[in-house]
């Protein structure tokens, strides 16, 4: 039996910041939106592809919950130039922060324009092989 993958993640965003989720995430971020399925579009949901394979990311408004910023949740985004995310999201007034380290996977954390937090990562060995 083949072991359960992360299929997609969802976050928060207010009511009425569509074009803002579109514009970071597509935008700055450059993932591709995808369709919404008809049957749950009046939520007005918003989907990217984030990869190669069937991975998602699902935006979706939440007056009720709105993201704060001391909250621990987060995406984790694999990106083969780390260094060049970190310019571009600089570049597009982010703020970078820096965490512990992982062995073989140096990475940083930022934000989205809703305060969700988003880790930044390249895999360059197994975690568990301290030099």
């Amino acid at each position: 039996m083949k072991k359960p993958r992360l299929q997609h993640t969802s976050l928060p965003f207010p009511p009425g910041a569509q074009d803002q989720a579109r514009a970071f995430y597509g935008g700055v971020l450059g993932l591709e939106e995808k369709p919404t399925p008809t049957t749950i579009a009046h939520h007005k949901v918003v989907w990217f592809g984030a990869g190669d394979s069937e991975m998602e990311l699902h935006l979706f408004p939440d007056s009720e919950h709105p993201a704060h910023p001391q909250e621990r949740r987060h995406i984790c985004l694999e990106v083969e130039d780390l260094d060049a995310f970190r310019h571009k999201l600089e570049a597009a007034g982010c703020s970078i922060d820096e965490e512990d380290p992982i062995p073989h996977r140096p990475r940083f954390f930022s934000r989205d324009p809703f305060g969700n937090r988003i880790e930044f990562t390249s895999i360059l060995g197994n975690y568990q092989e301290v030099d």
